[in-house]
Parts: structure tokens; C-alpha cells; sequence
């Protein structure tokens, strides 16, 4: 039986990146016999270029049938013109809404051969390994009402409302509970219940989940010093569980430490364990098309999705361990190279076939 992997390329970098995924993916499906289809459609700026939506209703028809989603990016300078509702990022806050993909894990481990990249010292970063859970559904990018609005007195009014159910917090909290029980047992859950009521309640309900896992630390934190914390002393952390803005904010801080946003990978679930991977990074239109892209991340995010929504935990590992083969070899793409000794500097196309040679080996 054909499993389906959909592949939306998106916008800027995205179809380069994606296009190494692919190669990469097609590696894994003849080794494993995984008996693999691949499908294409568009998202994001392509799909309004092309379709008139940045979430056609082909693209959906898809994406409700696929077993696993690879992402590239969406978005751009081209369409900021646009009304809110009709850019780009619609689309990628509609397919998660419309497949209720509400839990985000954003890895953010460093490699030992990037630790002279990151931009903290070696010493606070080498061993890094801590897992963003994120809640992807919800929050301030979902709640109503929202908008802008002129008041009576002729003042515009921007508003966007923070809005979490307490079931809504119990799923993804759960996620994070069962993520840490199988990693090193430490969950912090990040919020700000001095001040904002919405995250009194998110705290709370993880008090109350704690008691059905009680080899599971909770402990919690404000946000803002948690993103303090995390270029502080960052390997104080495991699992990190958190809102859906707050997380959007932190893994992207936590990206940094790694060396480069263009580093890291993403999964994103709901609850059938149906996925949308993507990398961390966004569509870097000022590098599109001139093979300059770290295609690594998406690389990663494929071997998450073998992982999360196939179950083909070794072929992921291999794509894992060759990752950290080409790192090792000295393979560097130009966002994560530093100038030491014994690296090669590559474009996107020769960091993939670097890749599958390393799979070949």
C-alpha cells in the first residue's frame, strides 16, 4: 500500500531545499521499501501567484489525504502589499488550522562540529540537545476578535486576543509530558501567570497533569526569563513547553545556539500523528535561486517526518547520522561557516549530494 508524501516547495528557498528533502527522501523509500508516493502542490505566495489563494482547494484536497507533509517556506517581500488575510502566512496558519496540526516540536540540538559556530561559547553550547514543544492551534495567532478597526474618537486600534481552553492546554501539555518521559525526564513549562490570566490557566493545567506523571520534573518559568536563560546557560533545559506565540519566539532564539536557523528542523502534529515538516527558517528571498540555501534543516525535517508520521525510525536515523557525517567531513554551508581550518564551503545542490553520498557509505 502507497503511503503519500506531499511536497509543497513554497516560496523563495523553498523549492531548492525541498528539492534535496526529495532526493533524500527517495534514498530512504528504496533502502526501506517504504513504497512511497510523492505528490506536489503550492502554498504560500506560489499558490496566490498561481491559484489565486495562498491556500487553494486543491492543495487541501492533498493535504487531508497525505500520510506526511515536506514544506519549504512561504512568504516574501512580493506580497507584503497584500491585505492580512490574503498573504502568504494565511496559508501556512490555514493548513495547520484545517488539519488541527496543534503541537510544534522544534529540536534544537548542536552538532559538536558546529560548536565553534553558534554564538555563544563552546563550553555553554557543546552537548546541546533541548526540545521545543510549542502550541500551534491556538493562542494570540488564532484568537477573535482580531483586526484593526477605527475607534469613535478616529484612532485606529490594532487587536489581537490571547485566547487558550483549558482542553487546548491538556493535549499539548500532555505531548510535552509524554516528550520528556522518554527523554531525560525535565519539563519546563514556559509562560507569564504574574501578569497574563490566559497562562495562569496554562499553568495550572500542567500542575494538574503533573500528578499523572510523576517521574516527570515540572518546573516553570516567565518567559522572559526563559529566553534569557536559554543564552545563559541553555543546557539547563530538556523540554521546553510552551504557547504558541511565546514558542515561536524562543525556538527561534534557541535556533542561534545551534550555529544557524538554517540548522534546524520541525514537525508539526496532530492527533493521528499526521505531520507537517518544515525548517525553522523562513524563505530568504535574497538568496533564492543562487544556490546558496542551507538545505539541512529540510533535510532533517524529512528524516522527523520518517519518524513521526511513517514510523521508519531507521531510515532516520541514517539521514541523521549522515547529516552529522558531512558536518564532521568539514562540509559547510555559508551560513554555518566559520572560517576554520579543513571546511568547504558548498551551495545548496553539492551540500545534498554530500549528503547522499554519505548515505551511500
Amino acid at each position: 500500500m502507497n503511503r503519500t508524501i506531499l511536497l509543497l516547495p513554497g516560496d523563495g528557498i523553498g523549492p531548492e531545499v525541498v528539492r534535496e528533502a526529495h532526493r533524500v527522501l527517495n534514498w530512504a523509500d528504496a533502502k526501506y521499501e517504504l513504497n512511497l508516493y510523492f505528490a506536489e502542490a503550492n502554498l504560500g505566495g506560489v499558490a496566490i501567484d498561481r491559484d489565486g489563494a495562498a491556500y487553494p482547494e486543491a492543495t487541501r484536497e492533498l493535504a487531508s489525504e497525505a500520510d506526511g507533509i515536506l514544506l519549504g517556506a512561504v512568504g516574501g517581500p512580493k506580497w507584503d502589499g497584500l491585505p492580512a488575510a490574503d498573504r502568504p502566512e494565511r496559508g501556512l496558519l490555514a493548513i495547520r488550522s484545517d488539519l488541527d496540526l496543534f503541537c510544534n516540536l522544534r529540536p534544537a540540538m548542536l552538532f559538536s562540529d558546529l560548536a565553534t559556530a553558534s554564538s555563544l561559547r563552546s563550553e555553554l553550547v557543546s552537548g546541546l540537545d533541548v526540545l521545543i514543544v510549542r502550541e500551534l492551534a491556538g493562542g494570540i495567532y488564532f484568537g477573535e476578535p482580531r483586526g484593526i478597526s477605527v475607534r469613535a474618537d478616529g484612532v485606529r486600534e490594532g487587536i489581537n486576543t490571547d485566547r487558550y481552553s483549558e482542553g487546548e492546554i491538556r493535549r499539548i501539555g500532555r505531548m510535552a509530558f509524554e516528550a520528556a518521559r522518554k527523554r531525560g525526564g525535565r519539563l519546563c513549562s514556559v509562560d507569564k501567570a504574574n501578569i497574563l490570566e490566559v497562562t495562569m490557566l496554562w499553568r495550572e493545567v500542567m500542575e494538574s497533569l503533573s500528578v499523572e506523571f510523576s517521574d516527570v520534573n515540572l518546573s516553570h518559568m516567565y518567559v522572559d526569563n526563559a529566553a534569557m536563560q536559554l543564552v545563559r546557560e541553555p543546557k539547563q533545559f530538556d523540554v521546553i513547553v510552551t504557547s504558541n506565540l511565546f514558542g515561536d519566539i524562543l525556538s527561534d532564539i534557541a535556533a542561534m545556539l545551534t550555529g544557524s536557523i538554517g540548522m534546524l528542523p520541525s514537525a508539526s502534529l496532530n492527533a493521528d500523528s499526521c505531520g507537517l515538516y518544515e525548517p525553522v527558517h523562513g524563505s530568504a528571498p535574497d538568496i533564492a535561486g543562487v544556490d546558496k540555501a542551507n538545505p539541512l534543516a529540510t533535510i532533517l525535517s524529512a528524516a522527523m517526518l520518517l519518524r513521526f508520521s511513517l514510523g521508519a525510525a531507521n531510515a532516520a536515523d541514517d539521514i541523521e547520522r549522515a547529516v552529522s557525517t558531512v558536518l564532521a567531513w568539514g562540509m559547510r554551508t555559508g551560513d554555518i561557516a566559520s572560517g576554520m581550518p579543513g571546511e568547504r564551503v558548498l551551495g545548496t545542490a553539492a551540500m545534498g549530494d554530500a549528503v547522499m553520498a554519505a548515505l551511500q557509505e
